[in-house]
């Protein structure tokens, strides 16, 4: 007989799995629904109390792994409440069959909840040591998760079953040891908040190197058409995901065969040149630089993320980019290679200041043009266009953006408001955008994109789309054929034609 411990997210107790609960216990499971100290349903506890930490609610979910009748068990944490469930299955794994993660984040030694919170209200409070985070009005989930399937009687009741929550339980860092690291996990990923399983594998096939992880043959994936609460939703289709789930069932990624997007060939066979580096930055030099023919223009490419602080190689060493900066070069400009440091979801202000900086230092160096410089933007860099098409500054010729994201996705966390080109776009003038899309995108990155070529539309902005219908995230080089070539060279001609205007 399965077992089900499931540990709700934020605000809310056991109340909220009432209906997967009783689907659970038809089926013929045991099931434990938590209630973590300090979310009981409707009641705060009393006034002054102190308040519980992410410790706290670790113990609450060991205290129920400890029940000498307990077999072993499949922990479900929704959200905010993976975390206390890996700090349980890290304490006592074998009592632990398998980890589910639904809707909620990968998190690590040392990361804290906070790191998952997207409402950035939440985050100020947070910063000025208040002692719980208020209750969202009914009009305000949105802001910690996608609301979709909830009509207006079932957000009602999530503010009805919420409670304020724990604050020291937000910012206390999770502490595993490794000890549950060999426990099968499945993820459950909520689609219309943005995660879908050909993310994951995009992730698998081109991302960083801790996402490989995910292709290892104990982790399986499902897709429910729902938003962060399934359980309120979808609790049909979530118990029966469970059941699935507890049964070893699900999507597997598979172990790729090929080394990362990142290193893998670029599209083009382009030619060496001559390469400088420069603090975070590598120039990629053309030969008329070395003739002395004059200054040049200068065409940065800016990488996407967020990436890991520690990540090696660095984007400028990537083959990807490495080949966009040789194929600048090959057309008579100087290609800029960029490290910034986008490592998180709320460092877009630190990366575009970083942006900001190489670019001042680009408009310094007598080789370059200083009135003549296009910035192309990749992936989650997109967001960083957003200052820039809303006040073009006068030596910005052209921008590009090739699969770009082009507003924050709700699962993003604490994105800074500065950064949604979606609204930006109304202050780019005459100022060429030149956009590069793909067929097989990511359905929640494609939505940003459509939204952003509607407002763009709408103000008589100067768009040119590029698009290459079989091509994936990262088809510069995870699809190597005439289709991606053309439309490469296609990119390229068109920025250093507005370059040379």
């Amino acid at each position: 007989m399965t077992t089900f411990v499931l540990v709700p997210g934020w605000f809310t107790g056991g109340g909220i799995w009432q209906e997967v609960a009783g689907r659970l216990r038809a089926a013929g499971a045991q099931v434990h629904p938590v209630t973590l100290t300090g979310l009981g349903d409707g009641d705060p506890g009393p006034e002054g109390s102190p308040g519980p930490d992410l410790e706290t609610h670790i113990a609450d979910v060991v205290r129920l792994l400890d029940e000498p009748a307990a077999p072993e068990v499949v922990l479900v944490g929704h959200g905010y409440g993976i975390h206390p469930v890996l700090g349980a299955a890290d304490r006592r794994p074998e009592r632990v069959a398998r980890v589910v993660y639904l809707d909620a984040p990968l998190a690590g030694d040392g990361d804290t909840p906070a790191q998952a919170v997207p409402d950035r209200r939440a985050l100020d409070l947070l910063g000025r040591g208040v002692a719980a985070i208020p209750v969202p009005a009914v009009g305000e989930w949105e802001r910690w998760g996608s609301t979709a399937g909830l009509e207006g009687p079932a957000l009602a009741r999530l503010t009805a079953l919420a409670v304020p929550h724990p604050a020291a339980t937000l910012t206390q860092p999770l502490r595993l040891t490794g000890e549950a690291a060999a426990l099968p996990t499945t993820g459950v990923l909520c689609t219309a908040g943005g995660a879908t399983i050909a993310m994951v594998e995009n992730l698998v096939a081109g991302g960083p190197p801790q996402f490989r992880a995910l292709a290892d043959p104990k982790v399986t994936f499902f897709e429910l058409p729902a938003g962060h609460w399934p359980m309120l939703s979808h609790p049909e289709e979530l118990a029966e995901v469970l059941l699935a789930a507890a049964a070893g069932q699900g999507h597997r990624i598979g172990v790729p065969g090929e080394p990362p997007a990142y290193l893998r060939p670029f599209v083009l066979d382009v030619p060496d040149a001559t390469r400088e580096r420069v603090g975070r930055f590598d120039l990629h030099l053309p030969d008329s630089v070395a003739d002395g023919s004059g200054p040049r223009p200068a065409v940065v490419f800016v990488h996407g993320g967020p990436l890991p602080a520690g990540m090696r190689p660095t984007p400028r060493d990537w083959t990807t980019f490495r080949g966009y900066g040789r194929l600048a070069a090959a057309h008579g400009a100087i290609g800029v290679t960029l490290d910034h440091r986008l490592h998180g979801f709320g460092d877009f202000g630190r990366a575009a200041a970083d942006l900001a900086d190489t670019v001042d230092r680009l408009r310094a160096d007598p080789r370059i043009d200083p009135d003549r410089i296009a910035l192309w933007h990749f992936s989650g860099a997109g967001l960083l266009l957003a200052p820039l098409l809303a006040a073009p500054p006068p030596w910005l010729r052209c921008v590009a953006a090739s699969y770009p994201v082009l507003a924050p996705l709700p699962g993003w966390g604490p994105v800074d408001p500065r950064f949604c080109p979606v609204g930006a776009v109304s202050g780019a003038g005459r100022l060429p955008v030149v956009l590069t899309r793909v067929g097989r995108e990511n359905p929640a990155f494609a939505a940003t994109v459509a939204e952003f070529l509607a407002a763009a539309q709408a103000c008589d902005a100067q768009i040119e789309v590029i698009d290459v219908p079989d091509g994936r995230h990262a088809f510069d080089t995870l699809d190597p054929g005439p289709q991606s070539r053309e439309a490469v060279e296609r990119a390229m001609r068109s920025v250093l034609t507005h370059l040379r205007a």
